[in-house]
């Protein structure tokens, strides 16, 4: 098995996400997807947002919170491909 296959394998495992698992990200999610983008738990993550402490903005909207995905992308040094820039 190739060593991009393991690592992809490791990170599935894990629950964490790959490159172009956070490339296609619509341009909200939820808090729980966000946390899984940032390596942190959904408990973790909720916590987070109610203290006021989630590393990016966090968009309230009635029962719900949506976190923009262009914001986690800069937060992890992600840079869009072209075209998936125009979308966010």
């Amino acid at each position: 098995m190739a060593v991009q296959e393991v690592d992809a394998q490791a990170q599935a495992e894990a629950g964490a996400m790959g490159l172009e698992e956070l490339l296609s990200l619509p341009a909200t999610v939820n808090v729980t997807t966000a946390g899984r983008a940032l390596g942190i738990g959904r408990d973790k993550a909720y916590e987070l947002v109610r203290s006021g402490r989630f590393p990016v903005r966090t968009l309230p909207l009635g029962r719900t919170v949506r976190v923009p995905t262009a914001e986690l992308w800069r937060l992890l040094g992600i840079e869009p491909r072209r075209g998936v820039e125009a979308e966010v």
